[in-house]
């Protein structure tokens, strides 16, 4: 779809408009210039179309397959192209955010263990670092914010420079009349139609894989879990270890199903966030339909029990 050459094109204009950040600055400019400019560009149409609703996944100024589905979907309800909407873009791609003391006591765990068994024996599945926490938060790969913060530092008080997404919060909203959410297998995304049939919304999924594939079909919403708790049952994995047992694994944004479960009248099979954001659309599943967390988040405020689910392929 051209779209490196697209932004490329445009590249000065978004770069005159928005940048506050202090990695470009300190490089030498004849020999960051162009790629700096490329990954700039990048960046903002990649927040434009977060902001929006349509997730390009993990922002990383890089782009890829998650970057252009939303692009072209996003493209299709506008019916505008990328680079003018980016070069129209009344907020910059970049901000500065101090972090906060609640930022800073965010509970952390030292590691996240691979073993489902020595995961239950867990209190809770935090964060690793801060570094993750913040970048989850700013829908970030680690990898881009400390590309934007050469000097990174953490503390309560510290300001950084971070994607101007809106921040997604566990808050339930009000569930919307007459939303269906599709997922498309081939395509790995998924989007949530209104009752006049718009997309408001749009995502990168992981659906399924060769030993669990995607039922495809009509389903519904049977329930929105914030925070849940994972109810391993080996039964169910094809590859799970022999020697285990079911056991409840605990909350948190590193559980299996990340910081939200969508429960559905299929039998066993749920839409659920992940503790991986940067394999969605990327990786197989086991069956269920993962997406980021901050846009499991996003999904989960406007639906609710009776919403329409729609598997295709």
């Amino acid at each position: 779809m051209g779209m490196g050459r697209a932004l490329l094109a445009f590249t000065s204009l978004v770069a005159a408009a928005a940048l506050s950040t202090t990695a470009v600055a300190q490089q030498k400019p004849d020999a960051a210039a162009k790629g700096a400019a490329g990954k700039l560009a990048m960046l903002a149409a990649q927040v434009l179309v977060d902001r929006a609703g349509f997730s390009p996944g993990e922002i990383d100024g890089n782009g890829g397959t998650n970057t252009d589905n939303a692009i072209d979907a996003y493209q299709r309800v506008t019916g505008s192209r990328i680079e003018d909407l980016v070069a129209a873009m009344q907020e910059p791609p970049t901000i500065k955010y101090t972090i906060t003391a609640e930022d800073a006591a965010t509970p952390l765990v030292r590691s996240i263990p691979r073993d489902m068994m020595a995961k239950a024996r867990l209190k809770r599945l935090n964060y690793t670092s801060q570094l993750e926490m913040l970048a989850e938060k700013f829908h970030a790969s680690p990898a881009l914010l400390k590309r934007l913060n050469p000097r990174l530092r953490l503390g309560a008080g510290q300001q950084i420079v971070v994607p101007n997404v809106h921040v997604v919060t566990d808050a339930e909203g009000k569930p919307q009349p007459d939303l269906v959410i599709h997922v498309s297998k081939s395509f790995s995304t998924l989007w949530v139609t209104d009752g006049a049939g718009k997309t408001i919304m749009h995502a990168p999924v992981t659906s399924g894989s060769e030993h669990d594939p995607l039922p495809i079909g009509t389903w519904s919403v049977t329930a929105v879990s914030r925070n849940p708790s994972f109810n391993y049952n080996p039964d169910l994995f094809w590859d799970a270890n022999p020697a285990h047992s079911k056991a409840k694994i605990p909350a948190g944004p590193n559980n299996p199903v990340g910081v939200v479960w969508i429960d559905l009248s299929k039998e066993h099979y749920g839409i659920h966030g992940t503790p991986e954001p940067s394999t969605i659309g990327h990786t197989e599943s086991h069956g269920c339909v993962r997406l980021t967390n901050w846009d499991a988040l996003r999904l989960a405020a406007m639906v609710g029990k009776g919403t329409r689910v729609e598997f295709v392929e």
